[in-house]
């Protein structure tokens, strides 16, 4: 495994886990944009990987992001290298033949083991004044949603019920797992939108992060990571294991 040394990200666990001629996979950290949204946003994986990939762009490389996180979720990203990779793995993520696997730390113990949420999705600004235009509801005239979970622990963290849950979407909408999860009753500890209250997005936005909010929130960013990304029809694997600050909470808690 490569590390990326590099000053934008002060953080050791960006990582390469695969790379061959016509993609690269990477682990990236949370708090890390993927791709620029505005002028003058901090540095991006995009921004780390064109210093990382220099020779291979001086050579002809054209850099694709094939699937992209939310700023605050960690975990596996594929990037391609070239035209041919791209509309390859384009195709095949419109398909639904990758397999995507996530975990994440949630409020509470699930009744069930395993469960499925089948819920459609639309964009909350849409429908109704909201001043967060991002967040998405559940909604029956939304687009058609469906996510798989499976508790992996269950735990106390300080008299506490949380549990570690995996998560396979079927679909993929934005902010559909956390939103799945906010309808069951566990949202996802450290969410600012779909966690307590989206008053505490708001608050971020306006003055950054703060004692109470910790206090509330109980991690600095939503605890969910993409763990595991699969394409079976070409027998590609790949996995990144469960982040500090997620393994830290649940150890504290098993401890």
């Amino acid at each position: 495994m490569r590390e990326l040394r590099n000053d934008f990200f002060h953080d050791p666990d960006f990582a390469v886990l695969d790379e061959t001629e016509d993609y690269i996979v990477v682990n990236k950290p949370a708090h890390l944009l993927v791709h620029p949204s505005k002028p003058g946003n901090p540095p991006t994986l995009l921004d780390g990987l064109e210093g990382l990939l220099a020779f291979d762009i001086a050579n002809g490389a054209r850099l694709s992001i094939i699937n992209r996180l939310d700023r605050d979720t960690s975990g596996i990203v594929l990037i391609t290298k070239n035209p041919k990779a791209a509309r390859l793995f384009c195709i095949a993520m419109e398909r639904r033949q990758f397999k995507k696997g996530y975990q994440a730390i949630v409020y509470g113990w699930p009744e069930s083991e395993e469960f499925e949420v089948d819920a459609p999705l639309r964009r909350k600004g849409e429908v109704t004044p909201s001043p967060i235009w991002l967040k998405q509801i559940i909604h029956p005239d939304g687009a058609t949603s469906r996510t798989r979970f499976k508790v992996l622990q269950r735990f106390e963290h300080h008299g506490q019920r949380f549990s570690l849950i995996e998560a396979n979407p079927i679909t993929g909408r934005m902010h559909q797992i956390r939103v799945h999860l906010q309808h069951t009753g566990h949202s996802i500890v450290g969410d600012k939108i779909y966690g307590p209250s989206e008053d505490w997005y708001l608050q971020f936005i306006d003055d950054g992060w703060s004692e109470e909010m910790e206090h509330a929130l109980l991690m600095k960013r939503h605890a969910l990571h993409a763990f595991r990304l699969t394409l079976p029809e070409h027998d590609l694997h790949w996995e990144a294991p469960l982040p500090t600050d997620m393994r830290d909470f649940v150890a504290t808690g098993l401890g």
